[in-house]
């Protein structure tokens, strides 16, 4: 793994679960300074309060706005861009406020970066890119694209920047989990409200997810695209659990979300012949990239041994006491 003491960070939309857990790593790893870049200066006074540390610090900014980017990325070495328009209700009401945020944001994002010369920029992606039903997925999916791509134009000589990207599903427990939700309704004598039973989805608990983030860019050359090997569990398994660790409160079936997906998707068929395996993880590259040069630069990889679709549906389940002992571990109750 990179030694990270010393270096300078800013996370863009660093208020949410993921960032507030990746500041504290970051800390612990000896970071000389985290900087947190958002709109929401409520968010923030309540991180701050939370994380106290003077090697943090918090800025007021969007990235749209490009000279705001290039002020707050001045001096910094490692970006990981989390800032997106998410709520699949709101950007499918408001697709273009989705486009501005998750695209030409990051845009400026790569712009802004290689100008202040970053040392390496991490783009924070969903499953939700893969195959997109959504709005939010088709804007994350270029800015997927966005992220593999930028390294084609730039001159090695004169720039350092490397662009990777993050493929993976909602962390345990954050705030796109309904792990949270069915929680708040069990407590509240509320029936748990349920689209399938047989819905699965992967399991990421939000250690794991730092790990898979801080390995990929140990590994990272640049214009990869890093998938984590995952098991998944149902949300019949989920229910459960809850309730023999909660309260049986009961369920109530009711229809699908916009953009709501049976089972999440971290690779579709299409993408299997530019997929490699390398430990525990998968890596997607771009047509131009050839075996020969792949080898060369991951030393172990090694072609994937995926048939079709990796899927929540099609990997190795989770069992009920499985699924108990994680969420009691992490402290969701």
């Amino acid at each position: 793994m990179l030694n990270y003491e010393g270096k300078k960070f800013l996370i863009t939309g660093g208020t949410g679960s993921l960032g507030i857990a990746l500041t504290k790593r970051l800390l612990d790893l000896g970071a000389e300074t985290i900087r947190i870049l958002s709109r929401n200066e409520s968010k923030q006074l309540v991180m701050e309060s939370e994380i106290a540390s003077d090697k943090v610090r918090f800025l007021i900014g969007d990235v749209r706005d490009l000279p705001r980017l290039e002020k707050a990325l001045q001096g910094v070495d490692i970006v990981f861009h989390a800032a997106a328009l998410k709520h699949v209700p709101v950007v499918e009401y408001n697709p273009f406020e989705a486009i501005k945020t998750n695209i030409l944001g990051t845009q400026n994002i790569i712009d802004a970066c290689l100008k202040e010369n970053v040392e390496t920029v991490i783009g924070v992606g969903t499953d939700k890119a893969v195959s997109p039903l959504s709005t939010y997925g088709a804007t994350k999916l270029l800015m997927e694209k966005l992220f593999t791509t930028a390294q084609n134009y730039i001159d090695k000589k004169r720039y350092r920047t490397n662009f990777l990207a993050l493929r993976y599903g909602n962390v345990l427990g954050s705030s796109g989990s309904v792990i949270p939700k069915f929680i708040q309704q069990i407590k509240s004598k509320e029936k748990i409200t349920i689209t399938n039973l047989n819905m699965t989805r992967f399991s990421l608990t939000m250690d794991e997810a730092l790990d898979f983030i801080l390995e990929s860019i140990s590994l990272g050359k640049g214009s990869e695209v890093f998938i984590p090997k995952l098991k998944a569990y149902s949300i019949e398994v989920l229910k459960e659990s809850l309730f023999e660790l909660l309260e049986n409160t009961g369920e109530q079936i009711i229809s699908s979300r916009p953009g709501e997906k049976m089972h999440e998707i971290l690779v579709n068929s299409d993408e299997i012949n530019y997929v490699w395996e390398l430990d525990k993880k998968y890596i997607l590259f771009d047509s131009s990239k050839s075996e020969k040069e792949i080898q060369k630069n991951y030393p172990g990889i090694k072609k994937t041994e995926l048939s079709d679709t990796y899927s929540s549906n099609t990997v190795e389940k989770i069992t009920k006491d499985e699924l108990k002992k994680i969420i009691l571990q992490s402290g969701f109750l």
